[in-house]
């Protein structure tokens, strides 16, 4: 099987925590199919009728530890998709110092000090419940403040939601895909960045962050399989 380019030069020990969170998406897999259930399914449970836009769960899912936070909802039409999970970080669980890009011009109020979270990946969703790729979004759609993607690219590794509310599987699941998929996610905010760059330059005078013609800035079709598929590759390569 050929290696996809951004796995390409990856520690045998990020290959091995890699390994091991896909054991974890996979046996989140197995005890929820076992049940007749699937990821998209547990987090919408109990939360009433599917609304777009609206959080499931309504007050979003957060770990007073880590300060990671996520919620799943539906606002856009792409082909295939049933929804999507923003996730984030809050100060409190960034490194000491961390802050938002200067940005004086800004025409919208940006949220500060405490509030002042950063988006990290959104997650889009099939109507089978599993992950169809993943992507980054314009400042404007989750109201965040905004981080260089070289910070946010060292928040991925502190995302994690470890307790049991309001569905366990769905919680050792998302937290395990930010290990299993981060070297696309660290791909994905270098081209978010890029991107905006490249907006901002076609449209001087405009406030880049709030241009609802700029929703998606990266994105990127994942597969489970085939991404535990090449970590095995690589390391039967590494050990050979």
């Amino acid at each position: 099987m050929p290696v996809a380019p951004h796995l390409q030069g990856l520690s045998t020990a990020e290959l091995v925590a890699m390994r091991a969170a896909g054991a974890d998406v996979t046996e989140c897999y197995r005890v929820l199919t076992k049940g007749e259930l699937n990821i998209v399914g547990e987090v919408l449970r109990g939360g009433g009728e599917f609304i777009e836009l609206n959080h499931f769960p309504d007050d979003d899912v957060f770990d007073q530890a880590t300060q990671s936070q996520y919620y799943y909802h539906a606002h856009r039409g792409l082909a295939g998709e049933h929804g999507h999970f923003h996730t984030f970080l809050r100060p409190p669980g960034m490194p000491e110092g961390m802050q938002p890009v200067a940005h004086k011009n800004a025409s919208e109020p940006w949220p500060e000090g405490r509030e002042a979270l950063s988006h990290l990946i959104g997650i889009s969703m099939d109507a089978y419940g599993f992950p169809m790729g993943l992507f980054t979004t314009n400042r404007w759609v989750t109201a965040e403040a905004w981080y260089r993607a070289e910070d946010v690219m060292q928040l991925l590794e502190r995302f994690q939601i470890d307790h049991a509310a309001p569905s366990w599987p769905v919680n050792r699941w998302i937290s395990a895909l930010f290990v299993l998929f981060r070297p696309q996610m660290r791909q994905l905010l270098l081209e978010r960045d890029k991107k905006v760059a490249q907006w901002a330059a076609q449209h001087p005078g405009a406030d880049v962050f709030e241009d609802r013609a700029l929703d998606i800035t990266s994105w990127v079709a994942i597969s489970v399989e085939d991404q535990i598929n090449q970590v095995n590759v690589l390391l039967g390569q590494s050990q050979a």
